[in-house]
C-alpha cells in the first residue's frame, strides 16, 4: 500500500526501538517536519532521547505528544511475521508497534504536513513532544521535556497523545482524562522463630491478615461523572523462609489504588497509614507516585476532536477516562488540555501486534481535521 501514512508507519516500525532506544526514530520525524517549518531541539537524559519541535511562536499552541519506544518482541517463534520487519497481511499492518504507537505517529506526521500545505498561515502554533521512555520507567521522557518547557514558561494549550484509545472500532473512544495512580509496598515486620514455640515468636503474617483485609474494604468515594470509585487492588504478597515449621521475620505486600480527582494522594496516604497505626504492628512503607488524575472537560480541544471523528467517520465519539495511565499525566499538571486518541487497542504488547491500515489512513484524515478546527 502506498499511502504516505502506512510507508512512514512501516519505516518506523522497522527501527528496533525497544525502550529506551530510539533507533533512529526520531531523526526520520524531524526529517518529515523540517520542510514544514518545524524548529527542533533534541533533549538527552540519561538513557533517553526526546524531541520538542515546534511551528510557529504565538498561542494557542497544538501539539501532538507520543514515543518512538517499543516494549520487547518477547518469543520471536510466537510471531507469524519478524516483529520488525513490517508485513501487510489482509489489510492489516503487523510489527511491534504497529498499534502502540508507531502508527499514530504517522498519522500525526503526514496529518501534519497535508495540514502546513494546507493552511501555511494558520493561527497559533503546532508543537510534537516525542519520547522514547514511555514504555519504561518513564523517568527521563516527557516529564523531563515538561520541566524544561515549565522553566522557560512555554506552554501547551491543547494536545492530542496519539495512544491506542480506541476499543471496537477507530476512533470510538476518546480518552479525556486518567485515573491516578499510587503504589505502595508494605513491610509489616515480626520476629522469626519455631512454630512449635509461639511464646517465642510475632507472626507478621497473622498481623498482616486483618490489616490488609481491612485496606481491601474501604469504600474511598463514590466518584463523579468522569470516574468510576476509586480502585484498592492487592497484587503481590510474599512471606515466609519455605519451610513449614519457621515462622517468618517479615511479610511484604504491594498494592495499588487508582483513584479519581474526589481524592489526593496525600489524603490516601495519611489514611492508609492512619489505619496501620490503629494497629500498633511494626511496619514500613515505600510509595511510588506513578501520576495524579486529570480531566479534560468539553472545550476547544474536546469539541475539535469530537467534530474532526464525526465529520470523517459519521459517528460520535464517547468520552472516557477508563485503563491505566499515559504520559498525559505530565502534561496536563501545566495547565493543557489533553486527550488520548489513536487506533484500536487490542493486540498491544502482544505477539503479531497489528492495526487497519484503512484505520491509520482515517486516523489521519482525524488529525488532520482536528487541526483545521483547532487552528483556522
Amino acid at each position: 500500500m502506498s499511502h504516505p501514512t502506512i510507508v512512514l508507519a512501516q519505516a518506523l516500525i522497522a527501527r528496533e526501538s525497544v525502550t529506551p532506544e530510539d533507533a533512529g526514530c526520531q531523526r526520520l520525524m524531524q526529517e518529515h517536519l523540517t520542510p514544514c517549518g518545524f524548529n527542533h531541539e533534541t533533549m538527552v537524559f540519561e538513557d533517553t532521547t526526546n524531541f520538542w519541535s515546534r511551528r510557529g511562536n504565538s498561542a494557542p499552541v497544538f501539539c501532538f505528544a507520543g514515543h518512538t519506544d517499543v516494549v520487547p518482541a518477547g518469543d520471536l517463534s510466537l510471531w507469524q511475521t519478524p516483529p520488525f520487519e513490517p508485513v501487510i497481511k489482509n489489510g492489516m499492518l503487523y510489527g511491534r508497534g504497529a498499534a502502540d504507537m508507531k502508527g499514530s505517529l504517522a498519522a500525526m506526521l503526514i496529518a501534519t504536513e497535508r495540514f502546513v500545505k494546507d493552511h501555511p498561515d494558520h493561527k497559533g502554533s503546532i508543537a510534537y513532544l516525542i519520547t522514547s521512555d514511555e514504555e519504561g520507567p518513564f523517568i527521563n521522557g516527557t516529564t523531563r521535556v515538561i520541566d524544561t518547557l515549565e522553566a522557560r514558561n512555554e506552554k501547551i494549550d491543547m494536545c492530542i497523545v496519539g495512544e491506542p484509545s480506541s476499543s471496537e472500532r477507530l476512533a470510538d473512544i476518546v480518552k479525556n482524562g486518567r485515573r491516578g495512580s499510587i503504589s505502595a509496598k508494605l513491610t509489616i515486620h515480626g520476629k522469626q522463630g519455631h512454630v512449635a514455640y509461639p511464646e517465642h515468636v510475632i507472626n507478621p503474617i497473622h498481623h498482616a491478615m486483618p490489616v490488609l483485609a481491612e485496606l481491601s474494604q474501604i469504600h474511598w468515594d463514590k466518584g463523579n461523572e468522569y470516574f468510576p470509585e476509586t480502585s484498592f487492588q492487592l497484587t503481590n504478597i510474599e512471606g515466609g523462609t519455605g519451610a513449614l515449621n519457621v515462622v517468618p521475620q517479615t511479610v511484604t505486600a504491594w498494592f495499588n489504588l487508582r483513584y479519581s480527582t474526589q481524592l489526593t494522594d496525600q489524603a490516601i496516604v495519611e489514611r492508609v497509614e492512619g489505619l496501620l497505626a490503629e494497629h500498633n504492628i511494626s511496619y514500613d512503607i515505600e510509595w511510588t507516585y506513578n501520576g495524579k488524575p486529570f480531566i479534560t472537560e468539553p472545550g476547544s480541544l474536546v469539541n475539535a476532536v469530537q467534530q474532526a471523528i464525526s465529520k470523517i467517520t459519521g459517528r460520535e465519539a464517547q468520552l472516557s477516562t477508563s485503563g491505566g495511565t499515559s504520559d498525559g499525566r505530565f502534561i496536563a499538571p501545566t495547565g493543557a488540555q489533553v486527550i488520548e486518541l489513536g487506533p484500536i487497542n487490542k493486540t498491544i504488547h502482544q505477539v503479531n501486534e497489528c492495526v487497519s491500515c484503512d484505520d491509520l489512513i482515517t486516523l489521519t484524515d482525524i488529525y488532520y481535521q482536528s487541526l483545521v478546527n483547532a487552528l483556522t
